[in-house]
């Protein structure tokens, strides 16, 4: 028995050994002389530095840009707030395109080519507009280059578009979860990885938000958008040094496109099955099937269904990512008319986006010790769905807070305040004052966030699990998009007063409230549903999954294979076993 496990161990590490070598070609000799091992470090060195680089550079825009339209392009406040929320949107939408255009209409390296272009042309294009040019003198006149208001816009726009491009192809193909080689690892195993990998990306945030916002605010305010530039240039850098070891080729073996094409072939035959015919099976999705009039074999339509029951856990994370694009719009405007003075020392607005990440960094140490009692050897099926309960919770408790932070704050004096060399009258309530609303949310976001991604990543099969994280990233981007809507709609049928330019003459704090009774509604509804995704449990999950036909031959041929070592290595077999 010990040598069929030792056989077994080694079929399995030449099985993930031959999947890792599906990339693209590229392998420069020296890494062919590498050994093993160190091929390994080097690319989780090279993977993990592109990830951190590629978030460096994404937080860079992001942590002033409410600032920068307002000071400097002249906007209002809900319309620095929306582009905000759209950037960040685009940006979590456009790995999906650049993983469906990598997958069926250009090659891999090819496209990551275009999109290291892209992402070097909108970084570059930044500093165009935040640079000075009406400062420039020369012999005391204004002769080197002046840009209208409508001009930068443009390219403001224009640098904005294709630098969220070329973001998305970076994580998309560059830096996928496939890159992690997570396909043998059970629930435990996940939810370290991802509480350990958002904890990465959160100290890197961090560092971010503090130099770069206070680069831009107070020391060179102009120079801050070189810094995302130098970023994606070393990102670029790192890319092209082990092109061949960073591009994966995921298997091809289910996509996007199957998946709608799946919904949709189902959708057009159950209408005309139920208007001519009337029904006859078990699920809506089966009529897309070959046998019963669709075009699509039964383990595309199963997989598809593993899928369709991860829909409502999706559709519930919509309106708690709008909640979390309140730091960066709400929450932001927040500190912006706030007293950001202490002792002496003006500290960066976007600094305060700190604290809403000190909570992750310290839950993460103390969830990995819970998840050892959740995960313990004698029951593997619980699951971390009361993380996603309390996380949402937390979450609407922050923009309630947010309400009466809003109301305590009109209730101080206002003072002047310079912020970008522009003097703006604000409330005089220290910045501090705001920061239980930035913990609450902080804390959802350690309890939401990498239990979401498991729930996405193990209640699948392995064929859709990129699809599956496909789909969650497709519902966070629409949360933002909804929030920048709900921005819009407060302001315009509210005429301007739930969510104001001057926030002292309206009222936020409305605008706050509404949000937090929905993410109530939200979390109940979660709460209602979560039963469905309590157990974790090998037997249970795969009677979640579904009855995949494919997935059944391979188990089958594995267990043959094992009892077929059991038998060679069996010492001492009676002539009946062996007959």
């Amino acid at each position: 028995m010990p040598d069929a496990d030792r056989r077994d161990v080694q079929e399995k590490g030449f099985l993930n050994t031959a999947d890792k070598e599906q990339r693209e070609p590229g392998r420069s000799n020296h890494d062919e002389n590498l050994s093993q091992p160190e091929k390994k470090l080097q690319e989780a060195i090279c993977v993990l530095l592109v990830e951190l680089c590629e978030r460096f550079t994404f937080f860079g825009i992001v942590c002033n840009m409410i600032l920068f339209c307002t000071v400097k392009l002249g906007y209002r406040s809900h319309q620095a707030a929306i582009v905000n929320m759209c950037f960040v949107g685009t940006s979590t939408l456009t790995p999906v395109l650049v993983g469906w255009l990598a997958e069926c209409l250009v090659g891999r390296i090819k496209l990551v080519c275009i999109c290291m272009v892209l992402h070097f042309l909108g970084t570059a294009l930044l500093p165009v507009v935040s640079f000075p040019f009406e400062d420039i003198y020369i012999d005391r006149r204004h002769v080197l280059h002046t840009l209208t208001k409508r001009e930068q816009k443009i390219i403001f726009y224009f640098a904005l578009l294709t630098a969220s491009l070329g973001i998305g192809g970076i994580r998309a193909i560059v830096c996928p979860l496939s890159a992690y080689n997570l396909e043998d690892c059970g629930p435990k195993e996940l939810l370290s990885f991802f509480n350990w990998f958002y904890w990465l990306v959160n100290l890197n945030s961090a560092v971010v938000f503090v130099s770069i916002s206070y680069i831009q605010q107070s020391v060179a305010r102009n120079l801050g958008f070189l810094l995302p530039f130098v970023s994606g240039l070393m990102a670029i850098i790192t890319i092209h040094m082990v092109r061949g070891e960073m591009i994966y080729k995921p298997k091809t073996e289910s996509s996007l496109l199957i998946t709608f094409g799946v919904i949709v072939s189902a959708l057009k035959t159950c209408c005309v099955r139920y208007r001519y015919f009337g029904g006859g099976v078990a699920n809506w999705l089966d009529h897309a099937k070959e046998n019963y009039g669709g075009q699509y074999s039964e383990m595309q339509v199963e997989s598809t269904k593993s899928l369709a029951r991860l829909f409502p856990l999706f559709a519930f994370q919509i309106l708690y990512r709008t909640c979390v694009m309140q730091i960066p719009s709400g929450y932001y405007l927040q500190t912006m008319n706030s007293n950001l003075h202490f002792s002496g020392f003006a500290l960066p607005v976007a600094a305060m986006n700190v604290i809403s990440i000190v909570p992750l960094l310290i839950l993460v140490p103390i969830l990995e010790c819970i998840n050892s009692c959740l995960f313990s050897s004698k029951d593997t099926g619980n699951s971390p769905t009361i993380y996603i309960v309390v996380g949402q919770l937390s979450a609407a408790l922050s923009v309630m807070v947010a309400g009466f932070s809003e109301i305590h704050r009109k209730h101080f004096p206002q003072v002047e305040q310079t912020l970008s060399e522009e003097v703006l009258l604000v409330s005089s309530m220290p910045c501090f004052y705001l920061a239980p609303q930035y913990i609450l949310l902080g804390v959802a976001e350690a309890l939401v966030t990498p239990s979401c991604a498991l729930l996405s990543f193990w209640l699948v099969s392995e064929r859709t699990r990129g699809i599956s994280m496909h789909f969650l990233s497709l519902f966070n981007g629409a949360g933002c998009f909804m929030g920048a809507f709900f921005v819009q709609t407060a302001h315009a049928g509210t005429q301007g007063n739930w969510f104001p330019h001057l926030l002292h003459e309206g009222k936020l704090e409305r605008f706050f409230f509404f949000l937090a009774s929905l993410m109530m509604v939200n979390t109940l509804g979660f709460w209602t549903i979560a039963r469905r995704y309590n157990n974790l449990h090998q037997d249970y999950t795969n009677e979640f999954r579904g009855s995949l036909p494919g997935e059944k031959l391979l188990k089958h041929e594995k267990a043959i294979k094992h009892y077929d070592t059991v038998l060679e290595s069996s010492p001492v077999l009676s002539p009946m076993e062996k007959t």
